[in-house]
């Protein structure tokens, strides 16, 4: 059987099978459906190990890096992940104590001060009415219009999601996939991960040097370090960034003494961790939170953040945390769009590190087939006029 042959058997193979994947798509969507939810915890323990890893290994450096002692030697490994996953379960606990009532207390307070603001604005226009005549047309409009029921559904989903990934992460563990036992078996897995990661990698590169080839194996090992730089210095990055700006933002209300100082700058602090759009978000409730209470005081207070989230981006950031991710500003945005249209807040947030990963392997890859492209070609004229010169100018 040619080369070639095989080649069509294969694209047939593949056609029929797409084919068959159409006519039978309610079939294989509840199959994709149920692989997906048998291997949800190990899904999930690998991404609970690869955070835990980032605390590990800066954890292994510090507890007795240069001991020779056997029993501090084994028990490094040991010791660092209990660590880990007690550092893990604090921060979780501090966003469930203090992060989550602080959210859910100011869309409370927003909830209940929009109808007021809304009806003294409506007060107003009625007033001034009788000066403006097209104005009165849009009255019944503005009176009808149940702005208490818009307002409590976007509480409601403000509230809903004030929690972040980590409240999703357990309403999905717990409603979907049966909860406690499902997080359980990722916990144990993700442990097994970390104890056995070196050997784990060691199997992983055994069976690549015996199945693929060289080049693809090599490709392959650089797209999973590309991706791992991305996603781990977007996460130390932007954690970094929420809480510093969340901190500084609550003391400088405090120095200023501007209302609401902890609830506006724990707002401001979560919703940091979207890039971009996150601190400006935070930056606008914040300020509607104040204008209940004082019109130039919230004036006063955007202001004031401009100029943190400045300082706090061009001086703080760098020094900090380091490196950016790469990415420039327009495809962050991009991919913060994308993503939260697709996935919500978690394709907001890990849109971000995927598209940076996606956009450093096309750089390389544009600029090294430019570089080949570039490549001066050797003159044919040139070429000619060399080989005469050796042959003596015979002809």
């Amino acid at each position: 059987m040619t080369r070639e042959i095989k080649k069509y058997i294969k694209i047939g193979i593949v056609f029929a099978a797409l084919y068959l994947a159409v006519e039978n798509i309610e079939f294989f969507w509840s199959v994709v459906q149920n692989i997906s939810s048998a291997v949800f915890p190990l899904v999930l323990g690998l991404i609970i190990a690869y955070i835990m890893s980032l605390i590990l290994k800066p954890l292994e450096k510090i507890y007795f890096p240069k001991a020779r002692n056997k029993i501090l030697i084994k028990s490094r490994r040991p010791v660092c992940v209990l660590l880990s996953f007690l550092i893990i379960c604090l921060v979780i606990a501090l966003v469930l104590v203090m992060v989550v009532p602080e959210i859910i207390a100011s869309s409370r307070l927003i909830a209940r001060e929009i109808p007021e603001f809304y009806n003294g604005v409506y007060n107003w226009i009625a007033e001034k009415s009788a000066e403006i005549p097209e104005i009165q047309q849009w009255l019944p409009d503005l009176r009808s219009f149940d702005i208490a029921g818009a307002v409590g559904r976007v509480a409601d989903f403000v509230i809903s999601g004030a929690g972040g990934m980590i409240n999703s992460a357990i309403g999905v563990v717990s409603g979907v996939f049966g909860g406690i036992a499902n997080f359980v078996i990722a916990i144990i897995f993700a442990v097994y991960l970390l104890f056995n990661k070196e050997r784990l990698l060691n199997q992983v590169e055994r069976v690549f040097e015996a199945y693929i080839k060289v080049g693809n194996k090599l490709w392959f090992r650089h797209v999973a370090e590309t991706a791992n730089r991305s996603f781990s210095r977007f996460i130390v990055g932007q954690c970094t960034e929420a809480v510093i700006l969340g901190l500084l933002c609550i003391i400088g209300m405090k120095i200023f003494r501007f209302p609401y100082a902890v609830m506006t700058g724990t707002v401001v602090g979560v919703t940091a961790l979207i890039p971009i759009i996150g601190a400006f978000l935070g930056a606008i409730i914040g300020a509607f939170m104040i204008f209940t209470v004082d019109p130039m005081q919230a004036l006063l207070f955007l202001i004031f953040l401009i100029i943190l989230m400045q300082i706090e981006g061009n001086l703080i950031y760098p020094r900090v945390v380091g490196n950016s991710i790469g990415l420039p500003g327009m495809w962050v945005l991009a991919a913060v769009t994308i993503g939260g249209g697709l996935w919500g807040v978690t394709g907001m947030l890990f849109g971000v590190p995927a598209a940076a990963t996606i956009y450093k392997l096309m750089r390389e890859s544009v600029n090294g087939r430019l570089a080949t492209v570039a490549e001066p070609e050797p003159d044919a004229d040139k070429t000619e006029e060399r080989r005469k010169g050796e042959d003596g100018g015979k002809v």
